[in-house]
């Protein structure tokens, strides 16, 4: 079997904590014989933490599946031509809105622009010295996906959508938080691509994730598991809802399941 795991909300909680059933469960599991990898809304540039990487993966789905790692090495990295770039940040900033670009070695943002934001600061904390600012680094990024912060009017922000719709698709997590992803790319679609590159039929998956924008990886896998006690009712796409993280739900499902 092949294992996908989301991270925030699911591999750890909002404070970066990971429960030790959880890296005992994935450390068993690969003993098993199966595959474990993180499947992620982040670019790779954050996923640094060391005792998240030192679990242990076969690898790495970022960016919502625009860049795929295997074994240490990069596999397939797709990132956004530089002028389909500077046109969505300068229509999102038309609207308002204040744009983070996703990349592999970089985040850029405009650290004024999110002074005092909780996100933010998160952010600013995560990434130390891979941080980089929009307008200093302008023409030269190299990014695979965008969020922003829209605390903008819902018709206003709709507008702004419109206009870029060519390229993106939009995953709302909030009235004041919007990811935007390169059309034809999710978590879904990276554990297509996995299963192409390791031979292995998409029936014998497992996707554990907590929240909306799982849904597609959910969906995508042979057995999708949401994470209980959650903001988000994921009934719809999961075919198992396990407990909650704080409650051991990772390594629950996995003996409920007897991949363990």
């Amino acid at each position: 079997m092949v294992l996908f795991f989301d991270i925030d909300g699911t591999l750890w909680n909002y404070k970066n904590e990971i429960n030790e059933k959880t890296i005992e469960a994935i450390r068993t599991a690969r003993a098993n014989g199966h595959k474990c990898f993180i499947n992620t809304g982040r670019a790779r540039a954050f996923v640094t933490n060391e005792k998240l990487l030192s679990i242990g993966f076969d690898g790495i789905v970022s960016a919502c599946g625009t860049m795929i790692e295997y074994n240490g090495e990069v596999v397939y990295s797709r990132l956004i031509p530089t002028e389909d770039a500077i046109r969505s940040i300068e229509t999102v900033r038309e609207y308002g809105f204040k744009p983070i670009l996703e990349g592999p070695n970089h985040l850029y943002l405009e650290l004024e622009d999110f002074q005092g934001d909780m996100y933010g600061d998160k952010v600013i904390k995560e990434m130390g010295d891979k941080l980089r600012g929009i307008d200093e680094c302008w023409g030269k990024w190299e990014i695979q996906k965008m969020s922003c912060a829209t605390e903008v009017p819902i018709e206003k922000r709709d507008e702004c959508f419109d206009k870029l719709s060519d390229l993106y698709e939009y995953m709302i997590h909030s009235d004041k938080v919007v990811e935007m992803v390169p059309k034809g790319f999710n978590k879904g679609v990276g554990i297509k691509e996995v299963c192409e590159l390791l031979g292995e039929d998409i029936k014998n998956t497992f996707a554990f994730g907590d929240s909306i924008n799982d849904k597609e990886m959910l969906l995508a896998a042979g057995v999708g598991v949401g994470m209980g006690d959650t903001y988000h009712d994921l009934s719809e796409f999961a075919d198992y809802i396990t407990t909650s993280l704080e409650n051991d739900g990772i390594w629950n499902a996995m003996k409920h399941f007897e991949l363990i």
